[in-house]
C-alpha cells in the first residue's frame, strides 16, 4: 500500500488547528500511542542536564588593567610559566589563565588577579 505523500500533505496545509488536534488523538487511539511521550522525555532529560552543578571552572583573564606588571607576575606565580609566556597571555587578554579547577581555587584565583587590578571572568 503506498502513501501519496503529497496529497496528505496539501490536505494538512489546508486542516484548520481543531481539525489536527482531532487527527492527533484518533491517532493516538487507533495505534496506542501518544504523540506527547517523546515530548516529556526530552524535556526530563534536559532538565536533568540543568539540574547538575557544574563542578569544573575556567578562569579567564578579561583585562590587564592598570597594573600590567603586576598582574603578568600573578599570572607567573599562578600557571608557572616563565616571564615571556606570562607576558604574553596578559598582552592576549581575554584568555584561559587556568583551567578545570574547583570552584573554590577558581574564586582564590580571581581575588589574587583582581587585587593586582585585573577583570577576571570564571566560566
Amino acid at each position: 500500500m503506498a502513501l501519496d505523500t503529497q496529497s496528505i500533505i496539501e490536505q494538512l496545509k489546508g486542516a484548520s488547528i481543531l481539525e489536527l488536534n482531532d487527527l492527533v488523538k484518533a491517532i493516538e487511539d487507533e495505534f496506542n500511542v501518544s504523540a506527547a511521550a517523546p515530548v516529556a522525555a526530552a524535556g526530563a532529560a534536559g532538565g536533568a542536564d540543568a539540574g547538575a552543578e557544574q563542578t569544573e571552572f575556567d578562569v579567564e583573564l578579561t583585562e590587564s588593567g592598570q597594573e600590567k606588571v603586576k598582574v603578568i607576575k600573578a599570572v607567573r606565580e599562578i600557571t608557572g610559566q616563565g616571564l615571556k609566556d606570562a607576558k604574553g597571555m596578559v598582552d592576549s587578554a581575554p584568555t584561559v589563565i587556568k583551567e578545570k579547577v574547583s570552584k573554590d581555587e577558581a574564586d582564590k584565583l580571581k581575588a589574587q588577579l583582581e587585587e593586582v587590578g585585573a577583570t577576571v571572568t570564571i566560566k
